[in-house]
């Protein structure tokens, strides 16, 4: 090796070892500060934010009033029209198990021979080994009855809802909702980056004149509706949204939470109710968590619609494990059930109509509710709404307030659900008990 290449190695190692020293120096020292930013604590403080405080001024003011607090409860049983709360034997007003099936032997034991026969979890997403022949078969069963091409079978209701929707609109595409659609449609709505407009509830001329105004600059537009409305208990017009949906060329999606398993001659959903071709509806959501008394939820429709949503639509069935068995069995079991006995529905029908007629012959405010399991009892006021709650509670009453923000303030009602297995006895007490409150009720002191 030369003399000159020798010095050439040198110098090269001698540049190497200084940038090193140089990073090593740099790593050592410490960043330089960019000084404090200025924020107010509202917005980096959790016990700072409004939200906050408006809890802490519900809870400051069950406080003042001595309220015992029924929230979070322990439940001791199975919740059906009746339940037992901490030790506490209640008439039960406050669950959506509508048709008694969460508790029926049948559905419990196939919900046991699907845990023994596939354990608790599915242990994936269906795509891959989560599927088991339950998710078929209920998919399979929920078309027959519905009268669809195909469906889908998913962990959640409320995050079925949600996915679905946000997955099919685009920034292109227009959403027309009725403003009391229920939150899981608008957090799908949210997600989406299409243009999205609520039209007053149930004013269809309101929804034909947005339509003849926005639809030719849109592409897709799906109108979103309820087939019952779980605040009000109400059921929109079907047929007429069908006429509507058709001249303009719009997709039509039925919220069936609180309507399938209830409404109908045979408590078989909107379908049943108006007795229309059922493809008439593009889009039907369902919720396995209210009349099915389990927990999942269900998409159906075209073909192509649940291929696209099987295989493409994030949280439908992507990204997330499928419905566990048991709750797949007892879906289906519960689903025969009410195939086999639509006598539960009709009972649950003809309870709901003797509540609101005795209420509204006692003078009450029963809303818009009819042919339905959901009954608001009006009050109109926060503090009247709360306070009738409590009264109820102690009187062996177990019905909750429904109150701003869930419901505008000028609204706030105790919500009802009436149940197959209530007897005539215990609404009528019911409705006693309420009128007896009433006469005694303090004047609210506007605290919320």
């Amino acid at each position: 090796m030369s003399v000159k290449s020798s010095l050439e190695r040198l110098k090269m190692q001698i540049r190497r070892e200084s940038s090193d020293s140089e990073e090593d120096n740099a790593a050592k020292k410490p960043p330089q500060s960019r000084g404090e930013v200025k924020a107010s604590p509202a917005f980096y403080q959790f016990d700072k934010f409004p939200e906050y405080k408006e809890f802490t001024t519900m809870e400051w003011y069950l406080d003042k009033e001595k309220y015992p607090r029924t929230q979070f409860l322990k439940r001791l049983s199975v919740s059906d029209a009746t339940v037992n709360l901490e030790g506490r034997e209640m008439i039960n007003y406050s669950t959506y198990n509508y048709l008694g099936l969460a508790g029926d032997a049948r559905v419990k034991e196939a919900a046991k021979r699907a845990v023994d026969t596939f354990g608790t979890s599915t242990g994936s997403g269906r795509s891959i080994t989560g599927e088991i022949e339950l998710h078929r078969a209920f998919e399979n069963e929920i078309c027959e009855v519905l009268g669809t091409e195909d469906a889908v079978l998913s962990v959640g209701g409320y995050s079925t809802n949600t996915f679905a929707i946000g997955y099919l609109c685009r920034n292109k595409d227009l959403i027309l909702y009725d403003e009391l659609i229920h939150n899981s449609a608008l957090a799908g709505c949210k997600m989406t980056a299409a243009r999205r407009i609520g039209f007053p509830h149930n004013d269809y001329e309101a929804l034909e004149a947005l339509l003849a105004e926005n639809r030719g600059k849109f592409e897709r537009v799906l109108i979103l509706v309820e087939g019952v409305y779980s605040m009000d208990g109400d059921i929109p017009d079907l047929p007429r949204l069908i006429d509507i949906k058709r001249r303009y060329k719009a997709l039509l999606m039925v919220d069936e939470a609180h309507s399938f398993g209830i409404i109908g001659p045979n408590g078989l959903g909107v379908t049943d109710y108006f007795d229309f071709d059922p493809h008439d509806v593009d889009i039907y959501f369902g919720s396995l968590s209210k009349s099915f008394g389990t927990c999942g939820g269900y998409i159906a429709g075209p073909k192509p619609l649940i291929a696209m949503l099987k295989y493409f639509a994030p949280g439908v069935l992507l990204y997330g494990a499928a419905p566990t068995p048991a709750n797949t069995a007892a879906g289906l079991e519960a689903l025969r059930i009410m195939r086999a006995e639509p006598q539960r529905a009709r009972r649950l029908v003809d309870n709901a109509r003797y509540f609101v007629q005795r209420a509204k012959a006692a003078g009450l405010d029963t809303y818009n509710s009819h042919d339905s399991a959901v009954v608001p009892l009006m009050c109109r006021d926060s503090e009247l709404a709360l306070w009738l709650s409590m009264a109820l509670f102690g009187q062996g009453i177990c019905a909750y307030p429904m109150l701003h923000p869930i419901v505008p303030r000028d609204k706030s009602r105790l919500r009802f659900f009436i149940n197959t297995f209530h007897t005539h006895q215990q609404l009528d007490y019911t409705i006693q008990c309420i009128v007896d409150n009433l006469r005694v009720a303090p004047k609210s002191k506007g605290v919320f």
